[in-house]
């Protein structure tokens, strides 16, 4: 016998990833998150409004709507399997007075019941809000729940407005702020351990504006949803390499602040990056390079830090986002390639 290989230590077992790594929470460790933001903001809301009505397609536990159907029974309508139906009752109670919220995962409310959408809410313009849970890729099931074209899909219907909000404290603020606007909305939802980053910025969320949570030097990453979590710790991570960067939160991508988005860009000399968790067509990458056509404004430089124009793989979220290049890692290197 090989003296060597007899004598080698065993090789370290590999880690075995749980199936719940494949809807793992979106929050580092150590950081601090809120339970269920969604759900405990619409019950809030539901107590000074009795017009506020919740609807779900079976998925009230994993959409944080069971908060909601705890305190308000006799105004949670179970709908069943069935997408299309839940949308067209949302219609039907908002036809009566009613300020319908109406939740299911992301890729239900979209591929599957977009034609229901179209016809019975938004060319009827009515007060539906449809909150939609694993957005883009935030679940590891592949293909048949991984939303990655859903900002696309909502942007291009006429009369929608379509938010993605960061963190748990724009979530608190956006359920009222949606709710008291005048037509229907479409709004990605974070679920769960929620991670709760924009209060150091004393950040409050306004329905079609943009803010700049910091400014930067040598880029600017022009973002929404969770890629602005991501691009705050970018910046953070990357001034320790002397590079300054400056991060733009687009909460609403319909309507867009392209006033604001436009100035910001203006600056020369620095590299613009538009990063979303969502397929880099017909995103928020597309409709900022859009503006900044539109306004003749060309950043020496411009980058699309979304995920790719492909069907993405199943696996650990982890391991997902670094390799669609959505990580905070990931998304810093792709950074530092850029500025080469």
């Amino acid at each position: 016998m090989n003296t060597a290989v007899a004598n080698a230590p065993a090789a370290a077992p590999k880690v075995r990833l749980k199936t719940s790594a494949m809807i793992a929470s979106i929050a580092g460790e150590g950081q601090r998150t809120t339970p269920a933001p969604f759900g405990h903001a619409l019950a809030a809301l539901a107590e000074q409004r009795p017009d506020i009505v919740g609807l779900t397609a079976d998925l009230a536990k994993y959409t944080d709507l069971h908060i909601f159907a705890q305190q308000q029974p006799q105004r949670f309508f179970q709908m069943g399997m069935a997408e299309q139906v839940l949308m067209g009752a949302a219609a039907g109670l908002a036809h009566e007075g009613f300020v319908p919220f109406a939740t299911t995962y992301a890729v239900f409310a979209t591929r599957r019941a977009y034609d229901f959408i179209h016809q019975a809410i938004s060319e009827e313009g009515l007060p539906v809000k449809i909150c939609a849970a694993l957005p883009g890729l935030t679940t590891g099931y592949g293909p048949s729940h991984q939303a990655c074209e859903d900002l696309a899909l909502m942007r291009a219907m006429p009369g929608m407005t379509v938010i993605d909000p960061c963190d748990a404290l724009e979530i608190e603020q956006a359920v009222p702020a949606i709710a008291a606007h005048a037509g229907p909305v479409y709004m990605r939802l974070l679920r769960g351990q929620v991670p709760r980053v924009l209060d150091e910025y004393n950040y409050q969320f306004e329905l079609g504006r943009a803010k700049l949570l910091r400014d930067g030097r040598d880029v600017l990453i022009v973002s929404t949803g969770l890629m602005t979590m991501r691009a705050l710790e970018v910046a953070t991570a990357l001034a320790a390499d002397a590079v300054d960067v400056g991060v733009l939160h687009v909460p609403t991508l319909k309507p867009l602040d392209e006033a604001t988005i436009v100035e910001a860009c203006r600056r020369e000399g620095r590299l613009v990056v538009v990063a979303e968790n969502h397929t880099v067509i017909g995103g928020l990458g597309e409709a900022v390079s859009s503006a900044l056509m539109r306004a003749r404004v060309m950043p020496t430089r411009f980058e699309l830090a979304g995920l790719p124009d492909a069907y993405l793989k199943a696996g650990a979220l982890p391991t997902l986002h670094d390799l669609y290049g959505i990580s905070r890692d990931a998304l810093a290197a792709r950074i530092k390639g850029w500025l080469v």
